[in-house]
């Protein structure tokens, strides 16, 4: 497993370490085995990649590509590449969550680091994708100069988040999801609920000029709303009955455009 050491570790970057260091058994306890179950999917409901076609598994350029899993958790998304012979590295901030991607394949390139700080040439990697990933808790600016520098022309970058529409409806005092806005437009950007992770939630506004000043030409943006009679362990998160009537999640597709 190699390591990234990150000379511009801002507080965000350590508070969300800090915090899935200690909240990685929780979290694979809850929810590792749904992910185990369906791991080529995407989001609290986990949709099918097959159904979406987002990274496009069955062409024959996407046999020959190298995968950069950004912010992996314990990995389930490469284990299951790994497994059916794709070339992917598992990359995470937590070496508490790597321990679990390690114990479930001790074959699969690890590394732990920052997704601000990549240690990785440039142009290493012709796809970096994400299922709830880095893009969420890092700088967006400074992780998207990353993911820039490391992809070769032609690369894809994709990734699903948090759709802004579930913070602008979150009740903090009740804690709970509701059919009303709670909050301004303009109060999205870096949040901080409660006790939890650090996050970044932009609006498409905010996201297509990004991609955009860092080389990337957008090519779709998903937005996921739950599957009839589809269940999940994320129920705080992205509660059933809310979620089959909104997006509580979006993917975000971009091709790295030569310089």
């Amino acid at each position: 497993m190699s390591r990234g050491r990150d000379p511009r570790d801002r507080g965000h970057v350590a508070h969300n370490r800090t915090f899935w260091d200690s909240d990685a058994e929780a979290y694979q306890r809850e929810h590792g085995a749904a992910l185990d179950a369906a791991p080529l999917a995407w989001g609290a409901y986990r949709i099918p990649e097959a159904d979406l076609g987002v990274l496009g598994l069955d062409t024959e350029t996407a046999r020959d590509a190298t995968m950069l899993e950004l912010g992996c958790g314990a990995a389930q998304w490469s284990v299951a590449l790994a497994d059916l012979g794709r070339r992917v590295v598992a990359l995470d901030v937590s070496n508490a969550q790597l321990g679990f991607a390690r114990a479930a394949d001790p074959t699969l390139p690890l590394t732990l680091a920052s997704g601000e700080h990549l240690p990785f040439r440039a142009a290493s990697f012709d796809v970096v994708f994400g299922d709830h990933g880095a893009l969420s808790f890092c700088d967006p600016d400074v992780i998207l100069a990353e993911c820039a520098r490391i992809l070769r022309p032609g690369g894809t970058l994709a990734f699903c988040c948090t759709h802004p529409l579930l913070y602008l409806t979150w009740d903090a005092q009740k804690d709970a999801q509701t059919r009303r806005l709670q909050i301004r437009y303009n109060q999205l950007g870096r949040m901080h609920v409660g006790e939890g992770t650090i996050d970044w939630v932009l609006t498409a506004s905010e996201w297509i000029p990004l991609l955009r000043a860092h080389g990337f030409a957008i090519e779709d943006c998903i937005e996921l709303c739950a599957p009839r009679g589809a269940t999940t362990t994320y129920n705080e998160y992205a509660p059933p009955k809310w979620a089959r009537k909104w997006p509580a999640e979006w993917i975000w597709k971009a091709r790295r455009e030569p310089d």
